[in-house]
């Protein structure tokens, strides 16, 4: 349901053709609801049939022009009951964190790289989301609407933070595992020990 709600949302800042919408869903809005190509003139088609956007008139008739959607009275009623109705937190399912307690019961290999792949990625878009926010944000753009803008960018950050920092965490504890495993293999078998079988 909540992508009707984004795209009018983006109409409501800036009248777009499908075209535009799908840059700007890649470049912002994409970054928390992402949407293809073919989603967003979907939901344009039916946002347009039940009365909540229109077609901009062109202007000039011209053959395959794109064609701009503003939001209707209707639409924005509808964006405005949508943000104010109550709505409870979803719970986390992240495949990763279940492959990690899986890994606690059939074995580690293979995770940890994966730890690590993560964590690049994570390090990548936290890296991201600070350009965007130097670039977006300098001191001193803090109207209201700058600074909910900001607050969702910051959600960003403080979540790609959490899991740089996580990650991190979670390959400590691997690299403390093995030396512990290596440790544990030196007493069974003393350094300098003859380990040739008995003839």
């Amino acid at each position: 349901m909540s992508l009707p709600h984004a795209i009018l949302t983006a109409l409501l800042e800036k009248p777009s053709s499908g075209l535009e919408l799908t840059r700007r869903f890649d470049k912002s809005i994409g970054y928390f609801w992402s949407a293809t190509h073919q989603q967003i003139y979907r939901e344009l088609g039916k946002l347009e049939a039940e009365g909540f956007i229109r077609a901009l008139p062109a202007e000039q008739p011209a053959r395959g022009q794109k064609k701009s959607y503003e939001v209707l009275a209707a639409g924005r009623a509808e964006l405005a009951r949508w943000t104010a109705a109550p709505q409870d937190p979803k719970p986390l399912r992240d495949t990763l964190l279940l492959r990690l307690r899986a890994s606690a019961v059939v074995g580690t290999d293979g995770i940890e790289a994966d730890l690590r792949r993560h964590l690049e990625l994570h390090r990548r878009q936290l890296a991201e989301y600070e350009e965007i926010q130097e670039r977006d944000f300098p001191p001193g753009k803090d109207g209201p609407e700058h600074r909910l803008r900001h607050l969702v960018l910051r959600a960003g950050i403080d979540l790609e933070t959490f899991w740089t920092q996580w990650l991190t965490q979670a390959l400590a504890e691997f690299e403390q595992a093995e030396r512990r495993s290596g440790h544990a293999q030196e007493a069974v078998t003393p350094a300098g020990a003859d380990r040739r079988p008995p003839v």
